[in-house]
């Protein structure tokens, strides 16, 4: 063993004797004689008046202003990475014209910063002009080199000193002499910030003029632009106050000063192979010309149009129509263009909208995988097909396709290596609008849908059982506005059939007749409600929301005792499940600076069997770990409670559900560079049992022993967010399991190699 370990210890000898010389050599040499070396800054002090309140975002514009990276940079401008690779590179190696020394040198040469490159003195100018822009305008900033024993590097100490603030003192604004004048002022007066008192801040003034231009061309000023909005300040009256006077720009076009109406409207769908016969269609919102043949509901068009012939021009119709057409799915390109008609004195602009059909069909395709230590390892994989426009009118008609599996890289006891899998096929029909009465509340701002599905699953566990579920549903999606969403599961009908068990999982059923409730052929006819609030409080903070309740064999069970029917009541000859479940979810979404983020998860769900149910359902249960839950831990393999599972059932994963659940999670979200990020993340929870089972001991959940039963978890991991997709990489270590495991204190993992769990996946985990 020592001889092996020695060995070991050898191998490394060259790695830490090349690390030794890289460190050792000089990183400066080839620096001129009034070169230094930049390695980042030492500190930004902003320095304000006591008890005066420092500007929002002055902070991050400092930093903004001088964040320059030095090289091997790890946290800009602040941390470097030790062993300086490509500037030892740079000082050390000769380049060769070329060769494989001269490719060699070319990949991981790093040419110096220097301090001359980073030009503290002007970003000093460049700070004292946003101390102006935050109105501190007595303000300065300055700069010190800082340097250590090697005169040739230095690092940065800027100093800001902020002075008091400057505030508005008086604010005047158009003369009431005209229309568009009376206009400005009106909305100028019922904003929040051109009022006297509040500090000067050229963002905030430049944020008025955006929102008086929006709300002018929302009201016929359809070319006022912000710039025409011109602001006069005057900071000789006082100490420390600001006159402010509003004047309109005097380069401001004509066009600009006058309001338009809606002219013509003319609508031109384009088929996505181009060519075709035009079609006119005269109709309640304008021309439409379809080049046929196209498959379109002539009368999808007209609905997504809100312009009206005559009506005041609003560029809010401009953004409504767009949206409403794009949210069809259909187009790929949507441009819409008004031109100025001013013959015969008219102030029309004529409305012109030009769309492509994109091509119906899309697929996807998403993967994750799932790796332990203790040699399991379990991918998965989404194929989906969809037709968006079914029927011309903007429906949606989609196959997807699921599997995943599971299987153990080496044989335990015999069995074969194969582990188990599970596979779903979904069809989904869905319509853009709600077929539903009217008294529904709901958004005509967003999409709103009505979806018909069905659904087969299989699921097989070799050496255990394979069971198969069917399921057809019909749901409503509507939203009450763009931060409230719903979804109402009118019906949905669950058949789940016990297809084959081995004689080994028929004597567990034997031994646990609350598993083997769980696991019986049955109807669950359903009714479910989901909930989902999403909002951005500020730009640092925001929440999401999520609610879902769902009751099964409550109507049916109604009915059956209404026409007398005592006992077990079947449906079709088979008994259906009667449970009630509630699960909620809030995330808390927080910026520390910059794109650091803090993210905090809570999740709570209980299930409750009744009346013509001893147990719920197995497929309605809840359960923990894996990469979007406790990290750790692979799915199904905590819990209930403090239950541990016999050594000769470890691959069943059967019994590890429970009908209460609880999840916290923290993840710190960081950039590293461009698309890449990093995460570290604390995962806790674990599901229980509401009733007790006496073969299940310490899987009831019990509040003396709450905190203990958690499984917690840490770890770290990479994302590649490229925008419209985030592959994800997490590495969870186990830090609690809820059972004994025969070690002592709170972190009682067998061996830290048996806590590390390696999880890939598409998508944040929440």
């Amino acid at each position: 063993m020592k001889h092996l370990k020695l060995n070991s210890l050898a191998a490394f000898i060259p790695a830490i004797a090349f690390l030794m010389a890289v460190a050792s050599c000089s990183t400066t040499k080839r620096l001129g004689s009034d070169d230094v070396l930049y390695t980042g800054v030492k500190k930004i002090a902003i320095n304000s008046p006591k008890g005066a309140k420092q500007a929002p975002g002055l902070a991050a514009d400092v930093k903004n202003a001088v964040n320059v990276a030095p090289n091997n940079c790890l946290i800009s401008p602040y941390l470097r990475y030790p062993f300086p690779l490509g500037l030892w590179v740079y000082n050390n190696w000769s380049n060769p014209p070329k060769g494989f020394k001269h490719w060699l040198y070319e990949k991981l040469v790093q040419e110096p910063v220097l301090i001359s490159d980073v030009r503290p003195e002007v970003r000093t100018k460049m700070i004292d002009e946003i101390l102006d822009n935050h109105g501190y305008f007595s303000g300065s900033a300055s700069y010190e080199l800082i340097k250590g024993k090697n005169p040739k590097k230095a690092r940065i100490l800027y100093t800001v000193n902020t002075g008091p603030a400057y505030h508005i003192d008086s604010l005047q604004l158009l003369p009431d002499t005209c229309r568009l004048n009376h206009l400005i002022d009106s909305i100028a007066r019922r904003g929040t910030y051109l009022t006297p008192g509040v500090r000067y801040d050229t963002d905030s003034l430049s944020a008025e003029r955006i929102r008086i231009a929006n709300a002018l061309r929302n009201r016929g000023y359809y070319f006022f632009k912000p710039d025409y909005v011109e602001y006069l300040a005057d900071s000789t009256i006082n100490r420390q106050k600001i006159a402010l006077r509003m004047v309109i720009a005097s380069n401001t076009p004509k066009a600009a000063l006058i309001p338009w109406r809606t002219g013509s409207i003319t609508t031109l769908i384009n088929r996505n192979k181009g060519g075709g016969t035009p079609d006119t269609t005269e109709t309640r919102r304008g021309d439409l010309i379809v080049m046929q043949p196209t498959r379109l509901r002539k009368k999808l068009i007209p609905e997504c149009i809100t312009f009206r012939e005559g009506k005041t021009f609003s560029v809010r119709d401009m953004n409504n129509t767009q949206t409403y057409l794009s949210r069809t799915g259909i187009f790929n390109s949507i441009e819409i263009n008004a031109f100025p008609d001013t013959t015969g004195g008219k102030r029309n602009l004529d409305v012109f909208i030009n769309c492509t059909i994109d091509a119906p069909i899309e697929a996807s395709l998403e993967v994750n995988v799932t790796s332990k230590s203790n040699s399991y390892l379990g991918p998965g994989l989404m194929f989906g097909v969809t037709n968006r426009n079914i029927f011309g009118g903007g429906e949606q008609l989609s196959f997807n396709l699921t599997g995943s599996y599971e299987w153990q890289t080496g044989r335990d006891k015999g069995k074969s290596v194969f582990n188990s899998y599970e596979v779903g096929f979904t069809s989904t029909l869905a319509f853009p609008r709600l077929l539903f009465p009217g008294f529904v509340a709901r958004s005509r701002r967003h999409l709103n849908w009505t979806r018909i599905a069905l659904n087969i699953d299989l699921l097989n566990r070799p050496h255990y059982f394979r069971m198969a579920q069917f399921n057809g549903s019909l749901n409503y999606d509507w939203r009450l506005n763009r931060h409230a969403s719903n979804t109402l599961t009118l019906f949905k009908l669950t058949y789940t059939k016990l297809m084959n068990s081995t004689e080994e999982f028929d004597s567990i059923m034997h031994e646990n007749p609350a598993i083997a409730e769980s696991f019986k052929s049955q109807f669950i006819p359903q009714i479910a409600y989901n909930f989902v609030y999403d909002k951005a409080l500020d730009r640092d903070n925001s929440i999401n929301w999520q609610f879902t309740v769902q009751e099964a064999g409550n109507i049916f069970w109604g009915i059956y005792r209404l026409c007398g029917k005592k006992g077990e009541k079947e449906l079709f000859g088979t008994p259906f499940s009667q449970f009630v479940k509630g699960s909620t979810q809030l995330v808390y979404n927080r910026r520390l600076w910059g794109d650091n983020w803090l993210v905090t998860r809570a999740a709570v769900g209980a299930a409750h069997a009744y009346g013509n149910a001893s147990q719920v359902p197995y497929s309605e249960q809840f359960y923990v770990g894996g990469a979007n839950s406790i990290r750790a831990f692979t799915v199904r393999s905590v819990g209930p409670g403090s239950y541990k599972v016999p050594q000769n059932l470890i691959n069943g994963y059967f019994d590890q559900t429970g009908t209460f659940k609880f999840e916290f999670n923290v993840e710190y979200r960081f950039p590293i560079f461009g698309p890449l990020h990093g995460a570290l993340f604390f995962d806790s929870g674990n599901v229980w049992l509401l009733k007790d089972d006496p073969l299940r001991p310490g899987g009831k959940l019990r509040g003396k022993s709450f905190l203990k039963d958690l499984a917690t978890g840490t770890g770290c991991g990479l994302r590649l967010d490229i925008g419209m997709l985030v592959v994800r990489g997490d590495l969870g270590i186990g830090i609690h399991l809820p059972y004994d495991t025969g070690k002592r204190g709170y972190y009682n993992m067998t061996s830290f190699k048996n806590s590390l769990a390696f999880h890939l996946a598409i998508g944040y985990p929440f």
